[in-house]
């Protein structure tokens, strides 16, 4: 299967680090122009005390052989979103795919004010709701905006970053992520005769920086980088029959197999949760 993507124009949100940085280093590898978006930048430093910023993503992106192009961009401002989705219009003339991977669930627990980890949804502060929600609502407006253009040009992918909820007693969380797989499906009906797709992918275990933040707490054995999204990424962006999928929620390892991809290591790896 071909997984040239040079020509393809992408958005990745939240790709200063994490799942979203590993998304927008892969296709930058098979070549596309990657407009790297996320709040920490230069004169923006992190809110949490995580490493990683929207220019050294785009930096490793054209590193490996795509183009990357640094927008510091808050998702919460509106007004932010839409000057990003006007500057690719009027650079690139098209937008091929958006990546929605900026959320806030973690932030929580990388500074410290979400432990213990295991505390009931009742204790918890009322803005976890908040934190969980935003990447709901960056995915609606962004979703909205993208569509304005794909429908113009009648192709295009969304890909919406979720996790599957396999277990009760987090309504914040298992709200988000069952919000953004029934946002996923409800943009793909009335997309889908634009030749325009929309897919929820879920992920299993990933060595993000947060996560390796916490390594020694945890079985990582069956993780994955955050380029092995990035991979299943570019094997939807480069499936011309992609549409067959829209409205689907997708697990990166199933994939993996229906693509023939592997992770960085030349694994396939397969959550015990499934």
């Amino acid at each position: 299967m071909e997984t040239n993507l040079k020509g393809k124009v992408a958005i990745v949100t939240g790709a200063s680090r994490g799942i979203g940085k590993g998304i927008a280093l892969s296709l930058g590898a098979a070549g596309a122009t990657v407009y790297v978006t996320g709040r920490t930048g230069e004169g923006h430093p992190a809110k949490v005390p995580l490493a990683g910023t929207v220019e050294e993503t785009a930096a490793d992106v054209t590193s490996m052989g795509g183009v990357g192009i640094a927008v510091r961009c808050d998702h919460r401002n509106d007004s932010e979103t839409e000057t990003l989705f006007e500057r690719v219009k009027n650079e690139q003339q098209k937008l091929d795919i958006l990546v929605n991977s900026a959320w806030a669930g973690y932030e929580g627990l990388h500074d410290g004010s979400d432990f213990p980890m295991d505390q009931p949804f009742w204790a918890r502060r009322l803005s976890y709701w908040d934190d969980n929600f935003f990447g709901v609502r960056a995915a609606y407006i962004t979703g909205v905006l993208a569509a304005k253009v794909m429908v113009e040009q009648k192709n295009g992918l969304i890909v919406n970053i979720s996790s599957k909820i396999s277990e009760y007693g987090s309504p914040a969380y298992g709200g988000a992520k069952v919000a953004t797989d029934r946002l996923s499906a409800d943009m793909a009906e009335p997309l889908r005769k634009y030749n325009v797709g929309v897919v929820t992918l879920y992920p299993g275990l990933v060595r993000t920086e947060g996560i390796m933040k916490y390594a020694e707490y945890m079985d990582l054995s069956n993780s994955e980088s955050p380029q092995f999204s990035g991979r299943a990424v570019v094997a939807l962006g480069a499936d011309s029959d992609v549409i067959a999928k829209s409205g689907q929620a997708l697990w990166v390892s199933d994939l993996a197999a229906e693509y023939g991809f592997t992770d960085i290591d030349g694994k396939v790896y397969v959550p015990t949760w499934k």
